[in-house]
């Protein structure tokens, strides 16, 4: 199938529950069982079939079902948010004394994990260049695990070279991981460049509303057990009204996706012509440095961006952003509302130099009308050009 057709109909089986286009949501936490033989037989196995609330449902198995097949991975596990989905894939790998190498603008909450919990755990990081490439051969060490990446960058947008990296951590035994929430399984396959682990924050793109937590662990069938193992151990187990916003999410995917692209496009092409603007952030437009790796390996975009201003001061950020109409200042995004964020990539890497000394604003393309989106800008910088005097 066709994905706009795959999107609608994956994870579905209406014969199975009385013609019913949706699966039920089971709320349960205890599942009987008739006999003893029938009791032992599902405790020698309990990820076969619905052994235990925490273990997964069928409205867990159907989303979990659809979104590995979208991706092309093996199987797919489902936690309670994105941060625990960063987490499970992070300590099914790792173990005292294993090294991770990491890409320096990486998820502020990724870094906290590898230099707070897992750091305590004997585990060192190293952090790299996202835009290495294949030399991080040169940075492997013996007791490297794993190589984790995002891509691109969900603050500075950075486009590494996916291909590449996996290439060289495969040469060296090493697993690659992949934040892959930015473009979804719909514009990013993953497994078909390599990658073991691709990992979604769930309540962005997929679950679409900005009203639910959701993470998602997508793996080859190499890591899929130990990651599913270790979801289950540590209780990261997803609501399953929030498993079912995300199954909701899925079917309208593509077209929500095609909307914020192309609002995202029309925002960074008119914020490229801006005096205050000093550099627009976003792999699809053509004067990017990271389009051709992304026209390359992606077959789409989202609707997250940053654009750089030119310096000014708090005051007049200030007189920007807290009067915008229809941007909301929040820290998600993903969902139909626009956002903007101001931001300080510099403050969120430790190898690489963050060459702008003026403020970031993140911003979120939701799915109100463009212009409408431009016209509140536009007031915004007025009242910025105001309050600098």
């Amino acid at each position: 199938m066709r994905d706009d057709t795959f999107l609608v109909h994956a994870g579905r089986d209406p014969a199975a529950q009385q013609g019913m286009v949706n699966p039920p949501v089971y709320h349960a936490s205890t599942v009987l069982f008739p006999t003893v033989a029938a009791l032992r037989k599902a405790a020698a196995n309990p990820f076969e079939g619905v052994y235990y609330g925490r273990y997964g449902t069928p409205v867990h198995f159907a989303l979990e079902e659809a979104v590995a097949q979208l991706e092309g991975a093996h199987a797919s596990v489902s936690t309670c948010s994105g941060l625990a989905a960063i987490s499970v894939a992070l300590l099914s790998v790792v173990s005292a004394g294993s090294h991770l190498l990491v890409a320096d603008n990486i998820y502020g909450p990724t870094r906290n994990l590898c230099d707070g919990l897992l750091a305590r755990m004997g585990v060192t990081t190293t952090y790299f260049d996202p835009l290495i490439g294949a030399d991080i051969a040169s940075l492997i060490q013996p007791e490297t695990v794993a190589v984790f990446i995002e891509a691109p960058g969900s603050l500075s947008f950075e486009m590494p070279d996916v291909p590449a990296i996996v290439v060289q951590a495969k040469r060296n035994n090493c697993l690659t991981i992949i934040d892959n929430t930015w473009a979804t399984p719909l514009y990013f396959r993953a497994f078909e460049h390599g990658v073991d682990i691709s990992i979604h924050a769930a309540t962005k793109y997929i679950v679409g509303h900005a009203d639910a937590m959701l993470g998602l662990v997508n793996c080859n069938e190499k890591t899929h057990m130990r990651v599913r193992k270790m979801a289950t151990q540590l209780g990261y187990c997803a609501g399953p009204d929030d498993v079912y916003l995300g199954l909701r999410g899925l079917r309208t995917l593509s077209p929500r996706l095609r909307q914020h692209q192309a609002s995202a496009l029309t925002l960074c092409e008119w914020l490229q012509a801006q005096p205050q603007v000093e550099r627009v952030l976003y792999p699809a437009l053509a004067n990017d440095p990271g389009h051709a790796l992304w026209q390359r390996d992606f077959t789409g975009a989202s609707g997250l961006f940053s654009a750089v201003l030119k310096p000014t001061s708090d005051t007049a950020l200030a007189a920007m952003l807290d009067d915008l109409k229809l941007f909301g200042m929040g820290f998600s995004w993903g969902g139909y509302e626009s956002l903007v964020l101001p931001t300080h990539p510099g403050d969120y890497r430790s190898v690489t130099h963050w060459p702008h000394s003026g403020p970031t604003l993140r911003i979120h393309a939701g799915l109100e009308d463009p212009h409408d989106l431009i016209e509140d800008l536009a007031a915004g910088f007025a009242r910025l050009d105001a309050a600098s005097g």
